[in-house]
This record gives structure tokens, C-alpha cells and sequence, in this order.
């Protein structure tokens, strides 16, 4: 009795198997998740420093510009839908590489910093780079208030 119930588990377990692989590949033919082009730079705020740039670069340019670097696992659905849609919302909300254009939440990029909201959580661990020490992060607030403009305090957002 022992055995046919063993049989019957791993019938059920190799069928739900195959049916998950099928999903897997044939999710890969949805279209979304896969314009992986980058628009041309336009204009890029006037950086107080090559350092200020650099890590702006690091901690914000894969999301919040058009020079986005598309690691291999944006290319597979279903992550290359989370992918896209973090991007293009990055880029909706504050775009560093299109500055010829109001960017009016470029204010808040010290409260959004500070209070640990960006870079989000679920970047760092595929991100390590965008990961800043104390000191790091200091240098990005500074950076922001002299090339964006006066910052606003989480109060008055």
C-alpha cells in the first residue's frame, strides 16, 4: 500500500513538473520585459565633481537614466517584466541623462536616500556595486545638494 501511494505522489510531482516547464518556456514568448534599448543621452546635470558622478553612476544610472546596463536576467520572463517595469518607472520618475527635461522629483533624492528607500532593497543583493559604505553615501548627499538644487527634508515631501 506504502509503495502505490509513493507511485502516485511522484506521478503527480513529475506531472506538475512538466507542466511548470512548459509555463516557464512558453511565458518566455510574452513580448513585455524585452525593449532593452536605451535612449540617446540628452543632457546630464552639471556634477560638482567626477565623484558626485561616479556615484550617481553606481547607485542610480541602471534605473534612473538612459545608459541602464541590462544584466543577462532581464531577458528571461518572468524577471524581465519586473525588470522593465522598475526601469521605466525609474526613468518616469527621475532621469539623470535627460536633464534638459523638469525632473521635478530631483529634490527628494536626499530623503530618498536616507531613509534607506533607494537604492531599493531587492537591487542590492544582484547589485552589490550600488551598495554605499556611510562615507559613500554622505558624498552622494553632498553631491545631490550642490548639482540638483536644494533638497528637500523628508517632512516636506
Amino acid at each position: 500500500m506504502w509503495v502505490s501511494y509513493r507511485i502516485i505522489f511522484l506521478d503527480m510531482l513529475i506531472r506538475i513538473l512538466k507542466w511548470g516547464l512548459l509555463a516557464a518556456v512558453l511565458i518566455q514568448l510574452i513580448p513585455f520585459g524585452r525593449n532593452h534599448l536605451n535612449p540617446p543621452v540628452r543632457k546630464e546635470p552639471a556634477w560638482d565633481s567626477p565623484a558626485t558622478s561616479i556615484l550617481f553612476r553606481r547607485a542610480c544610472y541602471d534605473c534612473h537614466s538612459n545608459e541602464t546596463v541590462w544584466p543577462w536576467y532581464s531577458h528571461v520572463a518572468p524577471v524581465s517584466w519586473l525588470v522593465q517595469r522598475d526601469v521605466d518607472g525609474g526613468r518616469r520618475h527621475l532621469n539623470f541623462t535627460e536633464w534638459d527635461q523638469p525632473q521635478r522629483h530631483a529634490k527628494h533624492v536626499a530623503a530618498e536616500v536616507n531613509e534607506g528607500d533607494m537604492p531599493p532593497w531587492y537591487y542590492l543583493p544582484m547589485h552589490p556595486a550600488a551598495r554605499l559604505t556611510a562615507a559613500e553615501k554622505q558624498a552622494l548627499l553632498d553631491g545631490a545638494e550642490k548639482s540638483l538644487g536644494p533638497q528637500a527634508t523628508p517632512e516636506k515631501r
